[in-house]
């Protein structure tokens, strides 16, 4: 059973299918994956997808290390160019690594043999890119590029003229990535964000040619603004790749909201875990699992084009395969309207 529906991605000319799929374990994120294990993923992304498959990595993920793996694992497969688009966000450069573990994202990466460091810019940005095409090997191109979580570099100022100088380099970082598509090194630019007001931010000053919204539309967070932004840029002609929909893992079961941890006795706290059950008891009483009706809303918008998933386990590929060829009952989305677990007026479900 394979994923066959397509979509293009805004303007790009890319046909896009339903899943993107993340790389961030074949750089060892949380435990070291024997290279059988990251092939076993890679083979699966062909079994699941009907090509193109369209990958998603970044120099962050492992210092580079994922995208070794990736050129390293279409080499031995013997993965035809044209059967696979690269999405590769740019702003982390691998350096040596010169203490016992890395600096960057302490106790996020395993059995790493390099450092990583963060940098914005021009000439910084194209460094990266170089980079990124040679762990890539001569084989394999990224064609979509983007500047990783420009969200978090702006969080980090600190006061307004920090952050207006790293807003400055952020623009300079974009500035380089048109010049590379001018040049017809890539095929289209992008961003990916955890806070999707920065992207509407930087859209004024950037004409992205696709997004990545990220914790920012799902089954329990799609605010009007937001919808109405998604409608913006799906006029503009601007493509929509949805990731995170589950919260990271909150959604299903798991301890921490966005990667963070949640007080319960917080009022957010409460909230946020009261929303969790009524959600779950809907789930059962209609038999359906949290992660499938988190999938399905994270798709439902019609300007969204495809979702980004990521897992360290390959049989979840085929799973989700399945989940999105199932159709979840009209009546579950009735009674999740009725009990304000999702808004009501939303028309797309």
């Amino acid at each position: 059973m394979k994923l066959t529906n397509k979509k293009a991605l805004g303007r790009t000319g890319l046909q896009v299918p339903q899943v993107v799929y993340g790389t961030s374990y074949l750089g060892n994120l949380y435990r070291e994956l024997p290279f059988e294990e990251k092939l076993e993923l890679i083979s699966r992304w062909f079994q699941c997808t009907e090509k193109p498959v369209v990958i998603d990595t970044a120099g962050k993920y492992g210092a580079g290390l994922a995208l070794e793996v990736i050129g390293s694992g279409l080499s031995h497969f013997g993965v035809d160019p044209k059967d696979v688009v690269i999405s590769n966000k740019l702003g982390w450069y691998r350096v040596p690594l010169n203490t016992e573990e890395p600096t960057f994202e302490p106790g996020a990466w395993a059995g790493l043999e390099y450092d990583c460091i963060q940098t914005f810019g021009y000439q910084e940005i194209i460094k990266c890119f170089e980079q990124g095409e040679a762990l890539l090997g001569a084989d394999y191109h990224s064609e979509l590029v983007s500047v990783h979580d420009p969200d978090e570099y702006l969080q980090a100022a600190d006061g307004p003229a920090d952050r207006d100088r790293r807003m400055k380099e952020i623009l300079e970082s974009y500035r380089a990535l048109f010049d590379l598509k001018k040049e017809g090194r890539v095929k289209a630019v992008g961003i990916g964000s955890k806070d999707w007001t920065i992207i509407r931010e930087l859209y004024a000053h950037v004409p992205f040619d696709w997004v990545m919204f990220a914790n920012s539309f799902t089954i329990f967070s799609h605010p009007k603004e937001i919808l109405q932004f998604m409608d913006v840029l799906d006029q503009d002609g601007v493509g929509i790749i949805n990731s995170a929909v589950f919260h990271g893992g909150f959604l299903t079961g798991g301890d921490k909201f966005d990667y963070q941890e949640v007080d319960p006795v917080s009022e957010f706290g409460q909230k946020l875990f009261a929303w969790r059950t009524a959600f779950e008891d809907l789930c059962s009483k209609h038999q359906i699992e949290p992660g499938d009706a988190a999938l399905h809303f994270g798709l439902s918008h019609p300007a969204i084009v495809s979702i980004a998933l990521n897992t360290s386990k390959a049989d979840k590929m085929n799973r989700n395969v399945e989940i999105l060829q199932r159709k979840i009952p009209d009546i579950f989305w009735k009674e999740m309207k009725e009990k304000g677990l999702i808004d009501p007026d939303y028309g797309y479900l």
